[in-house]
């Protein structure tokens, strides 16, 4: 359950699940070996189904989320194009940041922070965008934004949604919702270390995918011929991280064997008695109401509530020093103002809910 005896409920990585700590062990195996081609293949077909998508071309990118995230962007937009962006936080902040740098024109659609992306003014900021892109659980305040609305009405620019925060947490129907392109990260609701990237592309997408990208590292031409078997033999494009590739098929093997819907019910449970347990120690919610993630639980922290002549950074360390509990402060605005608590994958149990709601009550009071 805890790695170096602490309990992480940040809002990065989370305790990975034992049987991902094992697999990391396993003896290692070359990145051509037919063994590990097999294995990477059922990787990728795991993760379709936690995608709820059929997309041909899923797989993890070698790299953290930023690198789904720039991957997306680099292959898919280049001068000359329109992205409409939807910005409520840190993250889709990040995507405005790569759609610049990729030369397009930029189109932010801002929505306070703590609130969702409204879908009519985002569909409403520009007659024929090439892309619409948004982030469906943004970390950096714990909202999500419904994509299917926006799905249904995009017209012909590609939809891409960052679900860092999202994948194993929370419902997902990517080709029900029409979303085009879509990238995560293992080390949230997966309960896998950092390290790797889930992204996936529609048929669509892939018809768009630039001829030479800015990045070779990224380039999914090539890429597309390692991770896939649909264009014949495979031509070798890098080495893959072979421990990591273990470590997801691993992880999305106990997502699958315990119940996708069991784990997001899980997630719920955790999240609900989280919400509850805050509130009736009379702590205020930040994200809106009704668009709260479950997994990731934002929390408004006034100077009033906190012990005389301590900061919110100082509760946050005495957690962890005194209880062996990790939880993460705000980003950006609301820096100084904001706790993350994350209760994701290996660490979404009751057990660690009520650890940390018993610890946070003996600091504060």
């Amino acid at each position: 359950m805890v790695v170096n005896d602490r309990v992480l409920m940040g809002p990065g990585p989370c305790n990975p699940y034992p049987e991902v700590m094992a697999a990391m062990g396993r003896p290692m195996l070359g990145h051509l070996d037919p063994e590990f081609i097999a294995l990477l293949e059922e990787t990728n077909d795991r993760l379709r189904i936690v995608f709820g998508t059929t997309n041909a071309l899923t797989f993890p990118i070698s790299g953290t989320g930023s690198a789904g995230m720039e991957a997306a962007f680099v292959n898919l937009v280049g001068r000359g194009d329109t992205v409409v962006i939807g910005v409520n936080g840190v993250f889709g902040t990040r995507m405005c940041d790569v759609a610049a740098r990729c030369g397009a024109t930029v189109v932010q659609v801002e929505a306070e922070w703590g609130r969702p992306v409204d879908a009519d003014r985002l569909l409403n900021a520009h007659p024929k965008p090439d892309m619409i892109a948004l982030v469906h659980a943004e970390t950096s305040t714990g909202v999500r934004t419904d994509v299917a609305d926006i799905g249904a009405n995009k017209g012909d620019a590609l939809l891409l949604i960052d679900c860092v925060t999202s994948l194993g947490g929370l419902p997902m129907a990517l080709d029900d919702w029409g979303v085009d392109v879509a990238y995560s990260g293992t080390q949230k609701c997966l309960g896998v270390p950092p390290g790797l990237s889930p992204l996936t592309l529609s048929d669509e997408a892939r018809d768009r995918i630039a001829k030479v990208p800015q990045s070779w590292y990224l380039d999914l031409n090539m890429i597309a011929k390692y991770v896939s078997s649909d264009g014949g033999a495979r031509a070798y494009h890098h080495t893959a991280p072979i421990s990591m590739i273990y470590a997801l098929h691993a992880g999305l093997g106990v997502v699958l064997g315990e119940g996708l819907e069991n784990v997001i019910d899980r997630h719920a449970a955790c999240g609900s008695a989280l919400l509850a347990g805050l509130e009736k120690m009379g702590l205020e919610l930040f994200a809106a109401k009704n668009h709260r993630l479950p997994q990731l639980t934002s929390v408004r922290i006034r100077d009033d509530q906190l012990p005389r002549g301590m900061t919110e950074a100082d509760v946050r360390r005495q957690l962890l020093v005194r209880y062996g509990i990790e939880i993460g402060g705000g980003l950006g605005p609301v820096a100084g103002k904001v706790w993350r608590i994350g209760a994701m994958g290996h660490t979404a149990r009751q057990r660690n809910v009520t650890l940390l709601l018993g610890a946070l009550d003996e600091l504060l009071n």
